[in-house]
């Protein structure tokens, strides 16, 4: 989402995105003329009419989980944002008896918090390292 109209998305997606990344940008981009949701947000610069690059990650509940505001000179990873994603919906979905690592991935070694994790966190962590 952005304050460019859905005619602008569509030209940067099919001039420059498509050449980066293949089919495109694989989801639906919306418009946000006028910048209601980001000044919602606070990335929305009334006096220069842009929004500041930002990503926020919201649960099935609406609950901001994580967000990350960046400048415009520095690009965003996507395959974290992804990462990311899949480890909130892992630990969602344990109803909290799972936690991930620092850059955990699907398929690696997870956390089971508890009594027992207490002052062993870095043997998983080791683990989880070596899953890399």
């Amino acid at each position: 989402m952005s304050v460019d109209s859905v005619f602008v998305h569509k030209m940067w997606n099919d001039n420059e995105i498509k050449k980066m990344v293949e089919g495109g940008v694989p989801y639906p981009m919306m418009s946000d003329g006028g910048g209601k949701v980001g000044t919602i947000y606070g990335i929305y610069d009334e006096n220069a009419g842009v929004e500041t690059r930002g990503r926020f990650i919201i649960d099935p509940d609406g609950v901001v989980q994580a967000y990350e505001v960046l400048t415009p000179p520095v690009g965003r990873n996507v395959s974290e944002t992804i990462r990311q994603v899949q480890a909130y919906q892992l630990v969602r979905e344990s109803k909290g008896t799972k936690a991930t690592p620092s850059g955990w991935k699907p398929g690696k070694t997870v956390l089971s918090p508890g009594i027992d994790l207490v002052g062993k966190v870095w043997e998983v962590w080791k683990v989880s390292e070596e899953d890399k």
